[in-house]
């Protein structure tokens, strides 16, 4: 046999090499063959027409598009009760604005610094934010993009409050930390010399600070009033014209939040002994009431008993009832282990709503926005640390509105997810109908009050799901439409298995502590509707859907996939045969009803036996997707099943293939029989380009107890150990996610020293439970024998050699119609099997002539002898068709597997094994595009030549990789461990795009990130948000019309008449002039070292500026005569109107005149 050449094939020829010069001998010709860098290709010697490509750079342009799900890590909260919009800034410096649903902005502050609060300028299209770096920032919400007007940082002092008035809004009052009161013009977004300096505001006598400011707010009866709280519950009311305290008032407990009666005579505070004080501005010596709401009363008479702080209070009038005082906290100390609640009392009714996670603030929605008048509350926003309600205040029982919003992403933490654009029109209302069923009860009657804002479905009309997959088991599916979210279904894939009893975990062979259930891959087929679980405690499940609800029970397979390649003793790879007989390739199949009986006691070596338990009994399953198939991996020898780390499915074959680093299995989930499970080197034969020669017995025993003192090492360790899909920051540095050494993160025991010596290097310990693309930390290789023999430059840095990673990993599987083998005349059914070292190893699938034998006739798997080689794990597959189409997978079209007209069991299945675009001839040849974390290939078959070659990364390594149709053309879309982005044409694989835009700073980006077709893609940007980006410059062009529009011109409601009485008594509010008062001329500027002054770039000259091109222009440009239109056209209403009045005046001072024009004066 010759030598093979490793180097030509690991090093990835960039030149042409000589026709006929194959690196190989053998007929498996791995990697050999002519290598094009580009131009025209070239197959066996015979030239070939060059595809043309239609794709260019200019296609490809990335910018985000939208951000569902909750506000992660909230702090503040604020809502515009005429424009009906409510927006939530949170600690990393995000603000989420919401409105009608499709109404979903998010912006972020440059700083990232917490945001401390926030203010609509009500009905003005504008929101200040308050952040923890001590500025001040003015949002401009007219746009679709809000951007910032101006921004203000203080230098000397803290800002702890700000208070914007009603209508006058040029104003804006901010507290801070020192006790002082500055006054800021919003339009200049200057301070004023004018300052309530907390010296003046306090007595003169108090000889103590009174801590910061925790409140601000006009008197509804006079603007020209000011209430100042302080923190050790000193209230000031302060007289703006007179520039002094009218009254002060002290209370012996720490002040929370104040809340005014409308009619400016009484106002409520709240205090951290859980009390509420109500006082008069009559008699501000001592509060007429105080009450401790959840206090115990004391039998002697006494003041009860403190409670826990009430961090905020409101009292909200109404008309026709009593007032609403509603507060969050102030439960009593002896409840330690009590929910967070929020009180309401109304009359002599209280009612407590426990929440389900701690309480952040909450709003109560009026009816008008003026705060002299009746406030008649109609519902309460309450925003949790993870989640956000509204209560129905209307009704008795308070009932909450149903959430249109998709905040429940988070619900439990996302582990994977998948994303796919342009499916079938016919599966969101599919979906969506069987989803509808489970939907919950005993929510409000009433529409979603936060309505505000203007959305429309604009261009983009092709249907969007995105599936997620969670800890817990379930898996949801969503309609992603016109950059939308909206669940339409949700599957639990734990109900399949029986409930893990406390305590018993050893017992039933769990591998997993804390969510055995999760899921860890998924795959899904649209169009034949077969959709694929992988779970944590390695497990596949097959779904197949259906309209109809059957009891049933659930079939199940048991599969042995162990290698174990350390007890090889004989060299000669010739004794084991290159491709073992069916026969010996199954494993002990159980009963299909459910899973093994076999029950091992503690301490004895389990053996055969699966990680979880499938449900024995039938099982009511409902309308939508329905458990078709369980496999489970068992344990071999004690050693527990490694985590599957690929998968697929093929409706068409009805064939369902897994991996995992110890091998691959291929299931028949029509007959329900395994085909195949074998080690990743058996399936190799003799056409294993590494030749690898077992270690002998000494030799293992040497590493194995230099593994385990490496892993005994709390730092090690630490490395080692895989982050969860919902940390925070990356452990160490990131290395390649196929990669894996299925090695444990926990400290060995003596015990464990023994049984990791008797693994050997190809068994170590089992790794906690982890999501899919799971990374690792290697440990580094310092022996020179491992130097000798490692062949890193065909791998990632982050493996070492050959000889310590032993076992390789299926990384890739992918089931196409392709040529096997080179001299192939016709295109065949085959499996594509990739793996972490870089190796393709394509597998023969045999399957029965016609579709009345395949329920019947066993389909054969079987070695093509082909082997094709890359740098790197490889990523994924595709096939291109001779005139460069991608070829869709084969699949059987979806019926009902349970309908009432299915009696005829002979009715065939109807396979649609092309595209249709290529269903009526695909050539002689096909184009087969292999990508791995390193580079990318394109093979010509059958010849096996490789025509193209594009060394992608060197330093890094690629995390995703797919092949998706842009422009009705298709191209590699990869996305990089080093934060690029990047698209490559094909087959030419030209580059088109490559941009430094998502840097990798979380290990939740690298295990989320998906690309789709159009351009799309989206990742998991927090725990409990998923941010969608395009790619695609024409729905970058086409964004702005899409989004939502947050301001709508809406006329502001006039304010009640009160009457002539009321306003001559003081029943009204008092006009104020602050222009008067605060202007520039009678106040002056600040001195510049109070704060700094940062010009935005909110304006429409920064915006103009900022989009970058003619679309841009035009859509601001238009959006500004819009608004110019609509004031032009209220001018003329109001002008015929007066011209109308005019002319009807004339006319009746014209007959008036007439009637008394000759007559005398003493005629009248």
């Amino acid at each position: 046999m010759k030598k093979f050449n490793f180097r030509k094939v690991l090093d990835g020829l960039t030149a042409a090499s000589p026709v006929g010069s194959s690196g190989g001998g053998s007929g498996s010709g791995a990697g050999g063959g002519s290598v094009h860098s580009g131009g025209t290709a070239g197959a066996a010697g015979t030239p070939r027409e060059e595809i043309q490509e239609t794709l260019t750079s200019d296609y490809f342009q990335i910018c985000k598009t939208v951000r569902h799900g909750f506000p992660y890590l909230p702090t503040a909260l604020a809502f515009d009760p005429v424009q009906k919009i409510l927006a939530i800034g949170t600690r990393t410096g995000a603000i989420r604005i919401l409105g009608r649903p499709g109404v979903d902005c998010y912006c972020q502050h440059e700083s990232g610094a917490a945001v401390l609060q926030l203010q609509f300028l009500i009905n003005e299209g504008a929101l200040v934010s308050a952040c923890a770096d001590d500025a001040l920032h003015l949002w401009n919400l007219r746009q679709k993009r809000p951007a910032i007007l101006h921004s203000l940082k203080f230098n000397r002092e803290r800002i702890t409050y700000c208070h914007l008035p009603f209508q006058r809004v040029n104003w804006l009052y901010v507290g801070t930390e020192r006790g002082n009161t500055h006054i800021v013009n919003i339009e200049s977004f200057i301070p004023f010399w004018i300052c309530i300096m907390w010296n003046k505001a306090i007595e003169l006598s108090t000889k103590t600070h009174p801590g910061p400011v925790v409140h601000l707010s006009d008197s509804p009866r006079d603007e020209g009033k000011l209430l100042i709280g302080y923190e050790n519950g000193t209230i000031v009311f302060w007289d703006l014209r007179s520039k002094r305290a009218d009254l002060r008032a002290y209370y012996d407990e720490a002040i929370h939040s104040v809340a005014w009666h409308h009619e400016g005579k009484q106002f409520m505070c709240s205090h951290s002994d859980g009390s509420l004080t109500l006082w008069n501005l009559k008699s501000p010596n001592r509060p007429f009431q105080t009450t401790i709401p959840h206090g115990k009363v004391q039998r002697d008479g006494k003041k009860p008993e403190s409670c826990k702080p009430i961090l905020k209070v409101e009292y909200k009038t109404c008309k026709n009832s009593e007032p609403f005082v509603i507060f969050s906290g102030g439960l009593s100390y002896d409840k330690p282990c009590r929910r967070p609640s929020l009180t309401i009392m109304h009359g002599k009714a209280i009612t407590v709503l426990e929440m389900d996670h701690p309480i952040v603030d909450f709003l109560t929605l009026c009816e008008t926005p003026y705060p002299n008048e009746f406030q008649e509350p109609y519902a309460v926003v309450v925003l949790l640390e993870k989640d956000l309600i509204v209560v129905d205040l209307t009704q008795s029982n308070f009932p909450i509105f149903e959430n249109p919003y998709p905040i429940d992403i988070h619900e439990s933490p996302v582990t994977c997810t998948e994303y796919f654009a342009d499916c079938p029109p016919d599966l969101i209302p599919v979906l969506y109908s069987v989803g509808a069923k489970h939907k919950k009860q005993g929510y409000s009657n009433k529409e979603w009050p936060i309505s505000g804002g203007a959305w429309n479905l604009g261009a983009q009309t092709y249907p969007e799901i995105i599936i997620t997959g969670h800890a817990d088991g379930s898996v949801k599916f969503w309609d992603a439409s016109a950059i939308t979210l909206q669940m339409l279904y949700k599957l639990k894939t734990s109900k399949v298995f029986e409930k893990q009893k406390v305590g018993e975990g050893k017992a039933t062979a769990e591998i997993v502590e804390e969510d055995p259930f999760a899921v860890q891959m998924m795959y899904w087929c649209p169009e034949s509707r077969i959709f694929c679980v992988a779970g944590v405690s390695a497990y596949v499940i097959v779904y197949k859907f259906s309209k109809h609800e059957v009891n049933t029970e659930i079939a199940s397979l048991e599969v042995r996939l162990q290698s174990e390649v350390e007890d090889i003793i004989t060299p000669e790879p010739e004794t084991n045969p290159p491709f073992p007989d069916a026969s010996s390739q199954l494993p002990s199949l159980k009963s299909l009803s459910g899973s093994t009986n076999t029950v091992t006691c503690e301490g004895t070596m389990k053996d055969s036996i699966p990680c979880l338990s499938v449900k024995a009994r039938p099982v009511r399953m409902p309308p939508g997707y329905q458990a078709d198939l369980v496999i489970q991996l068992v344990w071999v020898d004690g050693e527990p099943p490694q985590q599957i780390t690929s998968l697929a499915v093929n409706s068409a074959y009805g064939l369902v293939a897994f991996g995992n680093c110890n091998g691959l299995a291929v299931v028949d989930f029509m007959q329900k029989t395994v085909l195949l499970s074998m080690g990743t080197l058996d399936l190799y034969g003799s056409s294993d380009p590494y030749q690898r020669q077992p270690r002998s017995p000494r030799k293992s025993r040497q590493f194995a107890a230099g593994l385990t003192e490496l892993s005994d090492s709390p730092v090690s360790l630490e490395l080692e150990r895989c982050k969860s899909p919902t940390s925070d920051h990356v452990n160490g540095h990131c290395t390649s996610p196929t990669s894996q050494s299925c090695s444990s993160g926990k400290r060995l025991s003596s015990a464990d020293v023994s049984r990791a010596n008797r693994r050997g290097p190809g068994r170590p310990p089992f790794r906690k439970a982890q999501s899919a693309a799971c990374m690792e930390i290697s440990l580094p290789v310092t022996t020179e024998e491992n130097r000798e023999n490692s062949f890193s430059r065909s791998r990632s840095s982050s493996v070492s050699s050959i000889d310590r990673d032993s076992k390789e990993a299926i990384t890739a599987l992918y089931f196409m119609e392709s040529f096997a083998r080179k001299n192939d005349s016709a295109v065949s059914s085959c499996l594509w099997v990739g793996t972490g070292l870089g190796m393709v190893i394509i597998l023969s699938l045999n399957l029965p002539a016609s579709d009345d034998l395949r329920q019947s006739e066993p389909v054969m798997v079987s070695p093509s002898g082909t082997v094709l080689t890359l740098k790197g794990a490889v990523l994924t597959f595709a096939c291109l068709d001779c005139m460069g189409t991608l070829t869709h997978r084969p699949y059987e079209v979806w019926r009902d597997p349970h309908s009432a007209d299915d009696g005829d069991k002979t009715r065939k299945r109807k396979l649609v094994m092309h595209s249709p675009s290529s269903s009526q001839d695909m050539g002689d040849h096909q184009f087969a595009v292999i990508c791995s974390e390193k580079q990318a290939k394109v093979f010509s078959l059958p010849s096996q030549t490789c025509l193209y070659v594009h060394n992608i990364t060197e330093t890094s390594f690629l995390l995703r990789a797919d092949v998706v149709t842009l422009c009705n053309s298709v191209c590699l879309a990869c996305f990089c461990a080093n934060g690029h982005i990047m698209t490559l044409s094909l087959p030419s694989l030209r580059p088109l795009l490559d941009i430094n835009y998502l840097p990798v700073t979380d290990m939740r980006i690298a295990r989320t990130f998906c690309f789709t077709n159009e351009g799309q893609a989206l990742y998991l940007s927090s725990p409990t948000e998923i941010q969608r980006l395009t790619y695609s410059q024409e729905m970058c062009d086409n964004l702005q019309d899409m989004l939502g529009d947050l301001f709508t011109p809406v006329e502001t409601p006039e304010a009640q008449n009160r009457g002539f009485l009321k306003g001559l008594f003081g029943g009204s509010g008092q006009a104020f002039d602050r222009e008067e008062l605060f202007g520039e001329a009678t106040a002056g500027k600040a001195s510049r070292s109070l704060a700094q002054h940062i010009p935005g770039s909110g304006g429409i000259e920064g915006v103009r500026g900022a989009a970058g091109g003619v679309i841009g222009d035009l859509t601001r440009a238009r959006i500004a005569l819009d608004e110019r239109g609509q004031k032009l056209g209220e001018l003329d209403e109001r002008t015929a109107s007066m011209m109308a009045s005019a002319e009807a005046f004339s006319k009746h001072a014209h007959e008036v005149m007439l009637k008394y024009k000759d007559k005398k004066w003493y005629q009248f």
